[in-house]
């Protein structure tokens, strides 16, 4: 019981941490609710993490059931729905939510939502039922992150493919955490981020085949600047190559992205 209320009490902090700041709500200055405060929230991710676009693959999901966990404030939603995906979303954050259920709204788009801890049992949502199960930046967040790639296992078809991005424990990032010179999260106080290796990535996929992992994205810009919508590198970022830079974020870049299936025995 005492176990059962700590795991309570976590989960709380978590939710309420991101209820008071939910991810990219700043991206834009804008007027909060607006299409053209959603659309510059979209514009703004996607040329800072342009990875994205090839990783959610956006463009081939047409009248594929799609599962995101974490839907965050509803950027990859709206892509997935514009092109022809089934959308399904759970996200923890009821603020998160909120502007996600206002973001279609604007742009008339529907998809199901659910406000909901994914580490809980989510078998109403149809055993075998989805094609694609995406969660990007959310499950090294969970307190049980092993719970949620259950639960993907149980609700993806077979042949499905599942695609999430963890934190990766060897990058330049993590070096910096560690030497206190960055933090997890652009907020002060994430209450929690796990980072994996690897091989931690081989072991929580355990039931999974074809398990791929592309390490990238190392954020080069000043955070002053980059807050008032200003892209300018720091200084040893902007006196590398470019081609230089590209290999360093495969070597040492914060985000595993991660593809795997459900393969038929």
């Amino acid at each position: 019981m005492c176990e059962n209320k700590a795991a309570v009490k976590e989960i709380d902090k978590i939710k309420e941490y991101w209820n008071n700041r939910p991810c990219n709500l700043n991206h834009s200055k804008l007027k909060k609710g607006t299409k053209e405060y959603f659309d510059e929230v979209e514009k703004k991710k996607h040329f800072v993490e342009p990875h994205i676009l090839d990783f959610a693959d956006f463009k081939n999901c047409n009248g594929l059931k799609i599962l995101e966990i974490g839907c965050g404030l509803g950027t990859a939603a709206v892509n997935f729905i514009r092109n022809g995906g089934k959308y399904t979303g759970i996200e923890l954050s009821d603020e998160s939510l909120k502007l996600t259920k206002q973001r279609l709204n604007v742009y008339s788009l529907s998809g199901e939502l659910y406000n909901l801890n994914a580490e809980e049992d989510l078998s109403f949502l149809g055993l075998e039922t989805f094609d694609i199960i995406y969660s990007f930046g959310v499950i090294h967040h969970s307190p049980n992150p092993e719970k949620i790639i259950e639960n993907c296992y149980k609700l993806l078809k077979l042949g499905g493919t599942l695609k999430i991005m963890l934190y990766a424990e060897n990058s330049w990032k993590k070096m910096l955490i560690d030497r206190e010179q960055e933090q997890y999260e652009a907020q002060n106080g994430c209450p929690l981020a796990y980072t994996y290796t690897n091989q931690q990535v081989y072991d929580l996929l355990k039931n999974f085949n074809n398990i791929k992992i592309h390490q990238t994205h190392i954020f080069p810009y000043k955070i002053e600047e980059y807050k008032n919508n200003k892209y300018v590198k720091e200084d040893w970022f902007q006196a590398m190559p470019d081609n230089m830079f590209k290999i360093l974020e495969e070597k040492l870049g914060w985000h595993l992205c991660i593809r795997c299936n459900k393969n038929i025995l």
